[in-house]
């Protein structure tokens, strides 16, 4: 297994040698960017998507996407939304829910219909692909926005819990349009699978939400009395792991049972040590998801004058539909929280690629699966500032909290 597309370190005598390498080189280069970008007052996130690219084939062809990467950023961004779950309350989400609801909706219409409809009026392109093109426009990758959000102390406000809420709700409607695209493309639309699919995952989210939480305060005194090291960390994995695999099961992004699992977590686990520890581990696996993104930009499609015109287009309706889309979905909240939500559902992320996968699969067009790609990586670049301009001068203490000398024991 070849994981390593340079010679200069071709010393690496194994494959689990080349493995090793892989990691240390993409995880100093992540930090080392992110500590740039700090001091020059940028998000971290940022400089460490630019390390992927530079590092990555686009640029140095040091570091490669391969298996084991792309498991260390799922489970990464898995970790960055447990860890989202765990400071959002379940009636914060509840509190939040309508407006939630109208964000992802309007958020979902206006950047699909903006890429159909570019698509459709573009020579060259196939209904299909501009169905496709559509699809990929409605994706949202909450992990970023949350990032940074987290980052700036921001992530309990008023606006970020309508961001997480919507994010939840978008990714489902997401899943639904582009099992109907797919279905267009096979020549059948199998409406009763659509159906049943959407029924269960409306069905796990509000499950989740609405009794997670007290089956959890049901059981932690049980847990903690375990005799193994760590148990309420140990019980908090094992949830988190195991609402991800339903998640994905039910066909939704595993993110979202990750975020559920933070989110039934949450009321029962203040004045433990459960906080940091999952903070430690997403501080060590969420560079790897930020710097596989920027693995995946591929330079070499803007060698075209009429690609680069038609990127330049999709990118800015990206981000303006969804800036307008949900912004006129939250405008009740007043105009800066409605800026604020709508600039937090720009980066479309992971989300974003894996929706180009699937339609490169379905398509077979390369330029158009480039296109995407670069609209997922230049969203998720671009969304960082924007937040930051968007929240300034609300960013509050992000000092760890000193815990109670009799508590400190606490490690489970």
């Amino acid at each position: 297994m070849e994981i390593i597309g340079f010679n200069f370190f071709a010393f690496a005598a194994t494959d689990h040698g080349k493995i090793l390498v892989a990691l240390f080189v993409a995880l100093l280069a992540a930090k080392l960017m992110a500590e740039a970008f700090e001091r020059i007052r940028q998000p971290a996130v940022v400089g460490e998507i630019i390390a992927g690219i530079i590092i990555g084939p686009a640029v140095l062809n040091w570091v490669q996407p391969t298996d084991v990467l792309e498991a260390l950023a799922e489970i990464g961004v898995i970790f960055l939304l447990f860890t989202v779950g765990l400071e959002t309350r379940p009636g914060d989400i509840f509190k939040v829910g309508p407006t939630a609801l109208v964000v992802a909706v309007i958020g979902v219409i206006v950047p699909f219909i903006a890429g159909w409809g570019l698509a459709s009026l573009w020579p060259g392109y196939t209904w299909i692909e501009a169905t496709f093109l559509g699809a990929a426009m409605v994706a949202t990758s909450v992990g970023i926005t949350a990032r940074v959000l987290s980052g700036l102390g921001l992530i309990s406000s008023e606006a970020s819990q309508v961001i997480l809420a919507a994010a939840v709700i978008d990714d489902v409607i997401g899943l639904l349009v582009l099992a109907v695209v797919s279905s267009l493309a096979s020549g059948q639309v199998n409406y009763l699978h659509i159906a049943l699919t959407a029924g269960l995952a409306v069905g796990f989210t509000l499950l989740t939400i609405t009794l997670g939480a007290r089956v959890v305060k049901r059981v932690k005194q049980p847990v903690r009395d375990l005799k193994i090291d760590h148990s309420l960390l140990i019980f908090a994995l094992v949830l988190c792991f195991g609402l991800a695999a339903v998640a994905s099961l039910i066909g939704i992004a595993g993110i979202v049972g990750a975020f559920l699992a933070g989110v039934a977590l949450s009321e029962s686990t203040d004045g433990t040590r459960l906080h940091q520890q999952s903070q430690a581990l997403t501080e060590f696996l969420t560079p790897f998801f930020l710097i596989t993104i920027g693995m995946k930009l591929d330079l070499k499609i803007f060698l075209s004058p009429q690609v680069i015109l038609f990127a330049a287009i999709v990118i800015a309706l990206a981000i303006v539909s969804k800036l307008v889309g949900c912004g006129i979905g939250a405008i009740r909240m007043g105009k800066r929280r409605a800026m604020q939500v709508g600039v937090g559902m720009i980066p479309r992320g992971e989300v974003g690629i894996v929706v180009a996968q699937i339609g490169l699969t379905m398509t077979g067009n390369s330029t158009l699966y480039g296109v995407v790609i670069a609209m997922a990586v230049i969203t998720t670049l671009a969304a960082p500032p924007f937040i930051k301009m968007a929240f300034a001068g609300e960013e509050k203490s992000t000092e760890p909290t000193e815990y109670d000398s009799e508590l400190q024991h606490d490690i489970g």
